[in-house]
């Protein structure tokens, strides 16, 4: 299974909304090179928000969004931008590989 990650980084005009469109397989070891992605996309005004959509991603673990969540949170309170958004498949998180298919994912996992 091929674990990369594609992004395209749309900007308006302004640069008050960039929309960061990621596609491949979104992973704990993987999430991290969209950190520095939503920290130049936050950096253009302050008044840049940023919407980071995951909605034709496959994503590994309810984790794996967490941690991309706290590191942009975690951005957020050193710096005092503007809040990052999060969209997320509408299948909702697959589960880790030998989870049951019932297996439900984290709450934390969902806007």
């Amino acid at each position: 299974m091929e674990l990369q990650l594609s992004v395209l980084v749309q900007i308006d005009l302004d640069g008050r909304h960039v929309r960061l469109v990621v596609t491949g397989c979104l992973t704990e070891a993987n999430q991290q090179c969209l950190h520095p992605l939503i920290r130049r996309a936050r950096a253009l005004t302050s008044q840049t928000t940023v919407l980071v959509d995951l909605s034709c991603a496959r994503i590994a673990t309810a984790s794996t969004v967490d941690l991309l969540r706290w590191a942009a949170e975690h951005e957020n309170s050193c710096n005092g931008s503007r809040p990052v958004s999060f969209l997320l498949p509408t299948a909702g998180v697959e589960p880790p590989a030998g989870a049951s298919p019932g297996a439900r994912p984290s709450e934390g996992a969902r806007p």
